[in-house]
C-alpha cells in the first residue's frame, strides 16, 4: 500500500489542493525509506524498504500526491550507495517526491538520539522526572544535530511560502533556527507526538527556556489533546513571561506569534477493517489459535513497545491479580503479549525487558498446567494482516500505558474487531475520545486492572456491541488522513493571518 491513496484518497487530494502550487516540507527524525542490502539470492543487491505503520507510512501517500521533499535522518546500510547529492527519489518504483537525508556519525547518534531525546525529553515529557538525565555534552549533541536538520530544511524550503513541518520531540530547537535561516514567506509547524509534561515537571530540565524558544518559531504548534496545550501554555507563561491568549491559543512573543491547536491523530481505520476481514488474517487466527490450544479459551490482547510508558509490568500484575482472584478463569481464560524490541541500546530498557520477562515467568510457573499456559508472548514481526487477525480474534484488547501522548493501538483494535471490548488507561491521551465507552482503567492500580478484566469478560453481548458501535463511530469519523487535512489547512491558515517571525529573541544556544 506504500505509495497508494488506498482509503484515504479523496482527503489526500483535498490536501493537495490546500498545498496548491506552495511547497511542502516534511522533516523527521525516522525516514519513509531505507536502502538495506539483501543477501538472499547470493548476491549482495540493495532494497528500498519502506517504514511499516505509524505517521511516516501515513504522510508517504500525501507526499506521492502532494510532491516536495522529505527531510529525515538516513540510517539504512546502503543509504549512501543509492544517494546523490543527499537527495534521492521516492518511492522506488514511481518516484514522487526526494528524500533528504541528514547524515549522522555514532556520537551524533549517541548524544543526540539515544541521550537527549530518549534520556532527557521522553522520559521528562511521560513525566517521569526521577528517569530524566540532562547531560551537558547529549545537550550539545542535541543542537548540534537540530543545526544539521536545520540547515538542510531551509537549503528545500526554496519557494515563495513554503510549508515546513516538524515531527516531534527530537527536533525542538530546529523550527526557531530555520525561521533564522529563511527570508521568504515561509510557514513552519511543527507537531509534538508526545505528552506534554506540566510546569512543575518541566522546570526540572536546565534547557527549559530554550526548548520552549525553538517551538515558538512555528507558527502553529500542535499537540494530541487539550490537555497537552494547556501545559505548553504554562510553561510558556511560567519560564518566557509571553502574552498567552487561552481562547484562541496563541502566544504573543518578542519575535511574532505562534497558535497553539489540539490535533488528535486518527489511525487508517478502513484499512485495518479491511486487513482484519482478509484471508490472510483469518488464516493467521486460525493457525495461532490451534496451535496454542485456545478455541475454548476467551482471550486477551496487548501491542505494545518495551518501553516503561507502556504499562506492561504494571497490566502483568493486574492479570496476576485476576487469575488469583477469579480460579474460575483458569484454563479458560489467555493473554497474548505482542512485544516490540525498542532502544534496546539504553541501559533502562534493557532493565525493563527483564522485568516483563520476569512478570511472564512467574505467572506461567504459578498458574499454568499442562494443557493451559495463562500468558503467550511474542516477540518476532508480524506482518499487518496478521497483526489485524489477532486484533479481530481475541474478546479484549488490555492498553493500560502509565503515559501516553495518544496510542493508536487503542484505535487499530476499534477498527479490526466485530465485538472486542477495549479497556484503556485514563492517562492514554487516546482516553479524552475513546474514554466514554471503553472500559476506564488506572493502570497503576492492580485491582482494577483485575475488576476491568473481570467485568469485560462477563460483559453482556448487548453490552459489548453497543459500546463498541460508539467506538467505531469515533475512530472512523477521525481517521489519519483527516488528521493530516486538519494540520496542513491549519498551517495554511495561520501561515496567511499571523505575521513572520524574525530572527531573534531567546534562540538555540
Amino acid at each position: 500500500m506504500t505509495g497508494e491513496l488506498g482509503s484515504g484518497a479523496e482527503t489526500i487530494r483535498r490536501v493537495a489542493g490546500t498545498m496548491g502550487d506552495d511547497d511542502l516540507v516534511v522533516v523527521s527524525n525516522r525516514q519513509p525509506y531505507s536502502h538495506e542490502y539483501d543477501d538472499d539470492d547470493g548476491t549482495r543487491s540493495v532494497v528500498a524498504e519502506p517504514a511499516v505503520g505509524g505517521l511516516t507510512a501515513a504522510l508517504d501517500p500525501v507526499m506521492c500526491t502532494v510532491g516536495g521533499t522529505w527531510v529525515a535522518w538516513g540510517d539504512g546500510e546502503a543509504d549512501r550507495e543509492v544517494t546523490t547529492g543527499d537527495r534521492v527519489e521516492v518511492p522506488p518504483d514511481d518516484p514522487a517526491y526526494d528524500l533528504r537525508r541528514v547524515w549522522l556519525d555514532d556520537d551524533a547518534i549517541d548524544g543526540y538520539y539515544y541521550g537527549y531525546s530518549n534520556r532527557a525529553l521522553w522520559p521528562l515529557c511521560h513525566s517521569d522526572v526521577a528517569r530524566a538525565s540532562f547531560d551537558s555534552g547529549e545537550w550539545e549533541q542535541y543542537r548540534a544535530v537540530n543545526e544539521t536538520f536545520a540547515d538542510a530544511a531551509a537549503d528545500e524550503a526554496d519557494g515563495e511560502s513554503p510549508v515546513i513541518w516538524f515531527q516531534d520531540y527530537h527536533l525542538a530547537l530546529a523550527p526557531r533556527m530555520v525561521r533564522s535561516r529563511l527570508s521568504n514567506d515561509a510557514t513552519i509547524a511543527s507537531f509534538w507526538h508526545i505528552p506534554w509534561p506540566s510546569w512543575d515537571a518541566f522546570r526540572a530540565c536546565p534547557q527549559a527556556e530554550t526548548i520552549l524558544s525553538g517551538l515558538l518559531g512555528c507558527d502553529l504548534l500542535g499537540f494530541h489533546t487539550e490537555r497537552y496545550c494547556e501545559r505548553f501554555l504554562d510553561c510558556v507563561e511560567e519560564a518566557l513571561g509571553a502574552s498567552v491568549d487561552r481562547a484562541t491559543g496563541r502566544v504573543r512573543h518578542r519575535c511574532g506569534t505562534t497558535t497553539v491547536r489540539a490535533f488528535p491523530l486518527g489511525t487508517d481505520a478502513e484499512r485495518h477493517r479491511s486487513l482484519a476481514l482478509s484471508d490472510d488474517a483469518t488464516t493467521f487466527w486460525r493457525s495461532f489459535e490451534a496451535d496454542h490450544g485456545l478455541e475454548d479459551v476467551r482471550v486477551a490482547v496487548g501491542v505494545d513497545r518495551l518501553d516503561y510508558t507502556k504499562g506492561i509490568v504494571e497490566r502483568l500484575d493486574g492479570i496476576e491479580r485476576f487469575l488469583g482472584t477469579h480460579p474460575e478463569w483458569h484454563g479458560r481464560f489467555t493473554y497474548v503479549g505482542k512485544l516490540s524490541e525498542s532502544r534496546i541500546r539504553i541501559p533502562a530498557y534493557r532493565r525493563y525487558r527483564e522485568r516483563v520477562d520476569e512478570r511472564i515467568e512467574r505467572i506461567n510457573d504459578r498458574f499454568a498446567t499442562d494443557d493451559w499456559q495463562p500468558i503467550i508472548s511474542l516477540s518476532g514481526t508480524l506482518s499487518p494482516a496478521a497483526l489485524a487477525g489477532l486484533y479481530r480474534g481475541t474478546d479484549l484488547a488490555l492498553v493500560t500505558p502509565v503515559r501516553d501522548g495518544m496510542n493508536l493501538v487503542s484505535k487499530e483494535y476499534v477498527a479490526a474487531s466485530d465485538d472486542g471490548v477495549l479497556v484503556l488507561s485514563e492517562l492514554a491521551g487516546a482516553h479524552e475520545e475513546l474514554g466514554d465507552w471503553a472500559v476506564t482503567v488506572n493502570p497503576n492500580d492492580a485491582d482494577a486492572v483485575a475488576d476491568a478484566v473481570s467485568r469485560s469478560l462477563t460483559m453482556p453481548a448487548s453490552e459489548r456491541t453497543g459500546r463498541l458501535e460508539h467506538l467505531h463511530r469515533s475512530v472512523y469519523g477521525n481517521q489519519v488522513y483527516d488528521w493530516l487535512e486538519d494540520v496542513l489547512r491549519a498551517a495554511r491558515t495561520v501561515g496567511n493571518e499571523c505575521g513572520r517571525m524574525v530572527a531573534g529573541g531567546p534562540a538555540a544556544e
